[in-house]
């Protein structure tokens, strides 16, 4: 037996349940019918006829007492026009005899009748109105009373039984309503639990099948379902035994250990804290773990669009970091904390930070970028509290600082009293350190505003000759000094730039320092400001000692310092000129060879016109 036919016999006994119900309402309805019409066949038409006997006689009555007092004939004729029907609704009343007692009361209107009928001959055939009037009175009125008083007596008959059978009538209503009541309660239970157990009967290979099926989805291949019949379902769970084998010699194979292989290396990446995001050579998503699926709602389900499931900061940090790998510039290595994202998340904001390397094929060649975005909020917060931590230290520091340099001053100048010149000698190289210091003081607090976004920069369009002129003007002495020659270069057309003037000359000013301290004599630096797309390139260029490849990712870090450099500050200055440009949304960088020089620049946007000097 099929699948099917199982199905429908479990719904043979809700069938027959109907059945049973529909045959009872029939039944019960009928007789309710039955009694409706015994009403109007036994009574109704008993009544009506003696109505219509009672309205005949009064008719025939009053034609009589018209006859009395007038001598002509048309009274009687109208009366005589009245007994043929009187006398056929007596004939029906006397064949619908159904109730007791209506029998005795129809004979005495027929005896009474037949006495009317006679006196009524008599009437007719009397001559004058004096032999009509006696006849009446004598013999026509006790007739027609007594006629009167049967009829009343049938009427009361059958009017009480039509009271009494429309009583029985409703008892018996209310008596198929609780028969048809309890007909579809037993019907609907008895018809529900016998196909719910047919159901479940047909159903339990269903059930087998299920937990064979979910026992192989948790990878125990040698599992089988044992469905015996022949109807859909076993042929299903015959198919399936043998889909279950397969899979077992499937996974014996190789190629079965290969996948497994990659079962395992997903999971390893799903074990991994931080979102993972596998890029193919053509940029399309290949692989996400859960915690990318969980932290930025990646799937590899959106295929070619599934970055625009992500949120748009996530989205342009993921393409640039897939764009600087897949274009052949090697790993990505975030430069700081600024290049790290806000993500939302239920918990409170997370920060994570990009990092991307390229994934190699067999040849050797990129196949594709794998990136991580690492969670760093709780090193972002820790930087944080250090730097308001540094901040704190040099406001503290800037008052007993002022303090010293000012009693220094006072000292090396004599006011206090004449002091020997090894004392003034000491005294000059403290106020010295005292400057270096207060420069380092200035350095972190300004690096402090600008980190936490306390500096408003006044931006305005800016003559770039202007700033280079004055970004050279203060080195120009120790240039000399030092035997380096300071030069400026400017291309053609190129007038304004868009910047806070005294922060664009700060940047520029570092810089020039730096490369006069680190070129020898006879070299040169070089200011120079260009043209390139919608942004103006600052450069300066020196002929000095260079920087070896690994400083040159660390050199805008704060605090640091090239390993051996003879003079320099507290490694504050690059780390400040970055913030400033960056806070410009410019970016800087360099590009430096050892014994040949160094180049560092840095990009603003332009400005669409031309106007005021800065």
């Amino acid at each position: 037996m099929s699948l099917r036919d199982k199905l429908l016999l479990a719904q043979v006994p809700l069938a027959l349940a109907l059945l049973v119900v529909g045959v009872v309402a029939v039944g019960t309805l009928g007789r309710v019918g039955h009694a409706g019409r015994d009403i109007l066949a036994d009574n109704y038409r008993s009544v009506r006829s003696m109505q219509r006997i009672n309205e005949n006689l009064e008719r025939v009555n009053s034609s009589a007492l018209f006859a009395i007092s007038d001598e002509g004939q048309w009274s009687l004729e109208l009366a005589n026009t009245r007994l043929h029907p009187l006398e056929a609704e007596l004939k029906a009343q006397e064949g619908n005899i159904t109730e007791p007692g209506e029998a005795e009361a129809t004979l005495r209107l027929s005896r009474a009748w037949a006495r009317y009928r006679s006196a009524y001959e008599a009437f007719s055939a009397a001559d004058t109105p004096r032999a009509r009037r006696s006849v009446y009175l004598d013999e026509m009125a006790p007739a027609f009373q007594d006629a009167k008083f049967s009829i009343q007596i049938v009427l009361e008959i059958n009017q009480d039984a039509m009271v009494n059978k429309s009583d029985a009538l409703q008892r018996q209503s209310r008596r198929v309503n609780t028969l048809m009541v309890t007909a579809v309660v037993v019907a609907l239970v008895g018809g529900l639990l016998a196909s719910s157990s047919l159901t479940q009967r047909a159903l339990r290979p269903v059930s087998v099948l299920s937990q064979a099926v979910r026992r192989l989805g948790q990878g125990d291949l040698a599992t089988r379902a044992v469905v015996q019949g022949k109807d859909e379902i076993a042929q299903l769970a015959r198919d399936f035994n043998a889909m279950a084998e397969a899979l077992q010699r499937y996974r014996q194979s190789s190629l079965g250990e290969l996948l497994q292989a990659q079962a395992s290396s997903q999971a390893a990446i799903d074990s991994l804290p931080d979102p993972v995001v596998v890029f193919g050579v053509e940029g399309g998503v290949l692989n996400v773990n859960r915690a990318a699926e969980e932290v930025l709602r990646l799937s590899v389900e959106g295929s070619g669009g599934a970055l625009g499931q992500v949120a748009p900061e996530v989205r342009e940090v993921l393409e640039r970091v897939r764009a600087h790998v897949l274009g052949g510039k090697g790993p990505y290595l975030p430069r700081g904390y600024e290049d790290a994202v806000r993500v939302e998340a239920q918990e409170g904001d997370r920060w994570l930070l990009p990092r991307g390397s390229p994934v190699y094929g067999e040849a050797g060649g990129v196949v594709g970028a794998s990136v991580l975005l690492q969670d760093v909020t709780r090193l972002r917060r820790f930087d944080e509290l250090k730097n308001d931590l540094v901040a704190t230290v040099a406001h503290e520091f800037r008052t007993p600082l002022t303090s010293l340099r000012m009693a220094i001053h006072l000292c090396a100048e004599g006011v206090p009293g004449p002091i020997t010149e090894k004392q003034a000698d000491l005294l000059y190289a403290a106020r010295e350190d005292c400057e270096r210091l207060q420069g380092i003081v200035d350095d972190l607090l300004d690096l402090s505003r600008l980190q936490s976004g306390r500096v408003e920069l006044e931006v305005r369009p800016v003559s770039t000759e202007a700033v280079l002129e004055a970004a050279l003007a203060p080195h120009q002495v120790a240039a000399d000094e030092r035997g380096v020659r300071l030069s400026l270069e400017q291309e053609p057309g190129l007038e304004r730039v868009e910047a806070d003037p005294e922060r664009l000359q700060l940047v520029l000013s570092n810089l020039v320092a730096n490369a006069v301290r680190h070129t020898s004599r006879g070299g040169e630096v070089v200011a120079r400001a260009r043209q390139e797309g919608e942004r103006v390139r600052f450069e300066v260029a020196d002929t000095g000692e260079g920087i070896a490849p690994e400083h040159q990712q660390r050199i805008f870090e704060k605090f640091y310092r090239v390993p051996g450099a003879s003079t320099g500050g507290a490694g504050l200055g690059l780390s400040i000129a970055q913030e400033i440009v960056q806070a410009h949304g410019g970016e800087m960088g360099l590009s430096s060879q050892p014994g040949v020089g160094s180049t560092f620049w840095f990009t603003l946007p332009r400005t669409g016109g031309a106007e005021g000097e800065g």
